[in-house]
């Protein structure tokens, strides 16, 4: 193996690309203590934050997405991807790196482009079952492609597909013998159910609104619940808290202990985020998944069928959550048979130890 090896990851924009791409320097550093990692994100978006505070060093891009209506960004649009792409040959020459990492988001496009144009041996990490604009058209330039579901050869040469799955944080998904210290650290009780929703840090309104609907109904059915709001809607719910009801009702602007919450649930409400879907295989609960439809190409409803196709979720779309939530938690409570498929079938399905096998593919680049 060459010395001093180093890696560039780039990309971000979203908890869901940010936190696989630290998943996987972590795994890099783990196998290669001295390995030099440099990331490569868009200014202004979370990964400026999120990775300095993970340890390790950004370079930021001026670059963002082309919207959907015309407007003076978009005119912009342009310029900031030639400008992204000079600053990236730049950070490329003086970093020297022996392979590049994309994870998806705004930054990766220009930096992975100017890798392959370069020379440099290039990996896409694709986390949904259908892959955003840039990473189809960067396919053809890279060298390898990991990714978290069957059949992408629909959408990349099939010869450079390797079936990783999605790296995910292991403090989050590793639950095991941990139920009775989350019914305390929640405040509940053993012995009853409990519901968990969940939309992300920043929250879901239609999980929410769908969650205040259905929380008398499913507390008068002795169901307790956790309830993550997100900080944005936080405030709304605060009266809901001082309320009393019949079993333990948990509601919170942000879960840090998710291994926790997990540990807790015996059914989950969640959107369908790539990195969501993947640990929710890996903990391996039944789930009802309602996708975001504000998100590019819909992803999250096809993250969501893949799971449904295979009896492994429910869906209810985003239209219909409030309306449906509390019957179809009732029903899916009261039929242990479903549950029991459900939690079999998701749980079939997970990837476990993806980081490790995404750093045997770039491993394997660099020695080539």
């Amino acid at each position: 193996m060459k010395e001093h090896l180093r890696v560039i990851i780039s990309g971000g924009g979203t908890g869901g690309h940010i936190f696989p791409a630290i998943a996987i320097a972590d795994a890099l550093k783990k196998r290669i203590p001295d390995i030099e990692i440099l990331f490569v994100g868009a200014k202004g978006r979370l990964e400026m934050e999120k990775v300095p505070a993970a340890g390790y060093p950004i370079k930021g891009l001026r670059i963002s997405g082309l919207q959907r209506k015309l407007t003076l960004e978009n005119l912009s649009f342009p310029y900031k991807v030639i400008k992204s792409i000079m600053d990236s040959r730049k950070i490329i020459k003086e970093f020297k790196p022996d392979v590049a990492v994309g994870v998806g988001g705004y930054a990766s496009g220009p930096l992975l482009l100017t890798a392959a144009c370069m020379k440099i041996p290039a990996v896409i990490q694709e986390q949904n079952s259908f892959p955003g604009k840039t990473n189809k058209w960067l396919s053809g330039r890279v060298d390898r492609i990991c990714v978290a579901y069957d059949d992408m050869q629909q959408f990349f040469p099939a010869d450079k597909i390797i079936m990783t799955g999605n790296p995910v944080r292991k403090e989050m998904v590793s639950i095991e013998g941990k139920k009775e210290e989350a019914l305390q650290y929640f405040g509940l009780k053993d012995g009853l159910k409990t519901v968990l929703f969940i939309g992300g840090s920043l929250g879901a309104r239609t999980i929410n609104q769908s969650a205040r609907g259905c929380l008398r109904l499913l507390t008068a059915n002795r169901i307790q619940v956790i309830w993550q709001t997100g900080k944005f809607y936080y405030p709304e719910t605060l009266p809901l808290i001082s309320e009393t009801y019949d079993v333990p009702v948990k509601i919170v602007d942000f879960i840090s202990r998710m291994d926790y919450a997990y540990a807790a649930a015996d059914i989950v409400v969640s959107r369908a985020g790539a990195i969501a879907v993947s640990e929710l295989e890996i903990i391996g609960k039944p789930v009802i998944l309602v996708p975001s439809p504000n998100v590019a190409e819909d992803h999250q409803t096809k993250n969501a069928l893949s799971l449904v196709n295979k009896h492994a979720a429910i869906l209810i779309k985003d239209i219909e959550s409030v309306e449906k939530m509390g019957d179809e938690i009732m029903r899916l409570i009261s039929d242990e048979t479903l549950q029991a498929e459900l939690a079999k079938n998701i749980k079939s399905i997970a990837c476990s130890n993806s980081d490790e096998k995404i750093t045997d593919v770039i491993i394997e680049l660099i020695n080539k």
